[in-house]
């Protein structure tokens, strides 16, 4: 969605919110008297005349880039939220019709999941999403959609999983009432196996994916703090010094800040990270000391073993 505007300075930022849990979208509200978090405002957007909630303002900015950013067109009044609602329930009317018609011309695979009508009801957005990565051919839909809802113009959007989980709510697998995504996140990060694999999480698809198929976005959450942890700590199999001896690494605990050591035969034990010495950092410096000079046909060599003497 773009909102850059054509002239004027910004002085007054309005970060506006068009759904409950969704991304924040910058707006100029310099025009704006008396503008405060929670105003409801119409905004121009991409998509035609928007009603979006004021959730944060910044003052003294400089414009940034080329355009500066699209104003805010005014505030909104009752009539407005009334309208609104009545928008709303429009949109379920053309839910509930889009699917029927789906099922009657037997498009399998595709799930109508919502619609949306912009605020000056000349656009109707019908998001939908499909269980195979195969383009589906939905001409048929939208022309018959088009014409049961004209003047409006009739979009198809398709959405991916994540955003369908979102948009339905509901009960994560982990036994919070309201997924992470239906509750505070506004965007998708990009989730990896690894992340799973560095926090020691077992693989099964089961207990690493959530309700829309995808890995869980609660991957992301410590991710960046086990990995900081295990830099500090040696890695398995690496040789250490204890306290009581020479040992190898076959365990790492980094939230504890420690590792577990086969320090003898069917023996393990756990040190702190300040308990243990990697050993063969130690014996290279040990050996270093022992042999300053590798090469002795080295002149660089020479001269220093001559300075040292």
């Amino acid at each position: 969605m773009s909102e850059q505007a054509t002239s004027g300075t910004t002085t007054l930022i309005a970060g506006v919110r068009f759904s409950a849990v969704g991304k924040a979208y910058n707006f100029d509200a310099s025009k704006i008297g008396n503008i405060k978090p929670g105003d409801m405002v119409l905004v121009e957007t991409s998509r035609g005349l928007q009603l979006g909630e004021v959730v944060k303002l910044i003052t003294n900015v400089d414009p940034v880039g080329e355009e500066p950013i699209k104003p805010i067109t005014r505030l909104a009044n009752p009539r407005d939220l009334l309208q609104r609602q009545n928008l709303r329930r429009r949109e379920e009317q053309a839910t509930g019709a889009c699917r029927a018609r789906a099922q009657e011309l037997k498009l399998l695979g595709v799930k109508i999941v919502s619609a949306e009508y912009s605020f000056d009801g000349t656009r109707l957005s019908i998001m939908f999403s499909t269980d195979t990565e195969e383009k589906v051919d939905l001409k048929s839909l939208r022309q018959d959609m088009q014409r049961t809802f004209a003047p409006a113009q009739v979009e198809l959007r398709q959405i991916g999983p994540r955003d369908v989980a979102k948009m339905m709510g509901g009960m994560g697998v982990c036994g919070l009432e309201c997924r992470c995504c239906s509750r505070f996140l506004t965007e998708f990060n990009s989730i990896s196996i690894r992340m799973a694999k560095e926090q020691n999480i077992s693989l099964t698809p089961g207990e690493i994916t959530g309700m829309c198929g995808r890995l869980r976005c609660c991957l992301i959450y410590e991710y960046e703090t086990y990995v900081n942890a295990r830099l500090q700590l040696p890695k398995r199999n690496k040789r250490v010094y204890t306290p009581v001896g020479e040992g190898k690494v076959v365990d790492i605990y980094p939230l504890r800040d420690s590792v577990m050591v086969e320090v003898g035969d069917g023996v393990y034990r756990e040190f702190k990270r300040e308990e243990i010495q990697p050993a063969d950092e130690l014996d290279a410096v040990q050996k270093k000391a022992e042999n300053p000079c590798p090469n002795p046909e080295d002149p660089n060599c020479a001269q220093a073993t001559g300075e040292n003497e």
